[in-house]
């Protein structure tokens, strides 16, 4: 399950990132448009080239903030994997715990431990 997750994730990422590395591409070429049509003194082509500039880089910034997003959320996907794996291993300890309290019965245990340090002491006057 995390590594289908993981893969869908990266592949998504990955195409974001194709994306804005396209734009970023576009972005430079109406730059370099924008300063030509200003070189030629050309007023309105001019501001319609800068308006399209502004909508690319807006376009740019969301698909940033996308990516970003879908890191965040491969993270946290990741983060409750973790603690799943946690969890399965703590249900795994709790049950051999329970086992062992099982054979060992606490209240004949304290009897066996009782009768030991009396014989000790015993030795010990002896």
């Amino acid at each position: 399950a995390l590594r289908t997750s993981k893969r869908e994730m990266a592949v998504a990422t990955r195409g974001i990132e194709r994306e804005i590395a396209t734009l970023q591409l576009e972005e430079k070429k109406l730059v370099a448009e924008i300063k030509k049509t200003a070189k030629t003194g050309n007023e309105a082509a001019t501001k319609i080239l800068a308006r399209q500039l502004i909508r690319l880089r807006q376009q740019i910034a969301n698909l940033q903030g996308s990516r970003a997003q879908m890191r965040g959320v491969a993270t946290h996907t990741q983060a409750m994997y973790a603690n799943t794996s946690v969890a399965v291993g703590m249900k795994g300890a709790s049950k051999a715990m329970e086992a062992m309290n099982k054979q060992m019965e606490p209240a004949k245990q304290a009897k066996v431990m009782q009768e030991f340090q009396r014989q000790t002491a015993q030795m010990d006057m002896t």
